[in-house]
C-alpha cells in the first residue's frame, strides 16, 4: 500500500506522520507505535502487521511518530504529551478529505496501545479500540469500563509485559464490550507472528 508523508500539529508541536488510503476506503485508524525511549516508532514490525489488516479492510490509516520521535518535535513527555498526540492524530485524521467520522479506529502496540486507548475513549467519532500487547503494568484499563465503545485485546500467550491470564481477567471486567484474542507461541514482540498477529487484527475487525 502506497503512503503519503503528512505532517500535523499536536498544541505547538510538528510531528510526522505516513496515511493511506485504500481504494473505496473511508473507515479510518489511527495506529500509535511502542515506547519511544525503548527504540519506538512508526517503523514496527507490529505496527506494520497491524496496517496490513487494516489495509486488507479496505482502511484508511494513519501511524506517526510521537514527539521527539524521527521528524517529529519535541521530546518524550511520560505518556501525557503523548496521549495528546495521539488525540491529534484522530483529529487530524477525521478531518481529512472522504474520510468517514463514523466508526473510527484507535489502536496501537505496548505503549501506544496504551496511549490509543486513552485517546481513543475521548473521542467522539472513535467507536472501536484495539490494544495489542498492553503493558498492564503500566496503566489500569478500568477507564474504559461503560465507554460505549468496542474493545479489542490481542496478546501473546508468552508475553511478560501483558501477561494472558491478567488481560483475560480485565476482559471478563470489561464484559460483552470486550473481546480477547490470545495467540500461541509468541512473547511481547511477536517476531515470527506477524502473520497471525495481522489475522488476529483481521478477525477483530
Amino acid at each position: 500500500m502506497r503512503e503519503q508523508t503528512v505532517t500535523f500539529r499536536s498544541g505547538e508541536l510538528l510531528l510526522e506522520g505516513l496515511i493511506a488510503k485504500p481504494a473505496d476506503g473511508t473507515r479510518a485508524a489511527v495506529v500509535c507505535h511502542p515506547h519511544p525511549q525503548y527504540g519506538g516508532s512508526m517503523h514496527n514490525n507490529v505496527v506494520e502487521a497491524m496496517l496490513e489488516a487494516m489495509w486488507s479492510e479496505k482502511i484508511v490509516t494513519l501511524r506517526f511518530n510521537f514527539r521527539g520521535v524521527g521528524e517529529s518535535e519535541g521530546s518524550f513527555d511520560g505518556g501525557r504529551g503523548e496521549a495528546a498526540d495521539a488525540a491529534a492524530a484522530i483529529d487530524f485524521l477525521g478531518s481529512r478529505s472522504g474520510v468517514s467520522r463514523a466508526e473510527g479506529i484507535a489502536a496501537g502496540y505496548s505503549f501506544g496501545a496504551l496511549v490509543g486507548l486513552r485517546a481513543g475513549v475521548e473521542a467522539e467519532w472513535v467507536s472501536d479500540l484495539i490494544a495489542v500487547a498492553p503493558p498492564i503494568g503500566m496503566m489500569e484499563l478500568d477507564f474504559l469500563a461503560g465507554s460505549g465503545k468496542r474493545i479489542a485485546l490481542i496478546a501473546g500467550d508468552r508475553d511478560d509485559y501483558c501477561p494472558a491470564p491478567k488481560l483475560r481477567e480485565i476482559c471478563e471486567r470489561l464484559g460483552s464490550q470486550a473481546r480477547l484474542k490470545i495467540i500461541e507461541g509468541t512473547d511481547h514482540f511477536f517476531s515470527g507472528f506477524e502473520e497471525e498477529l495481522a489475522e488476529a487484527v483481521k478477525e477483530m475487525l
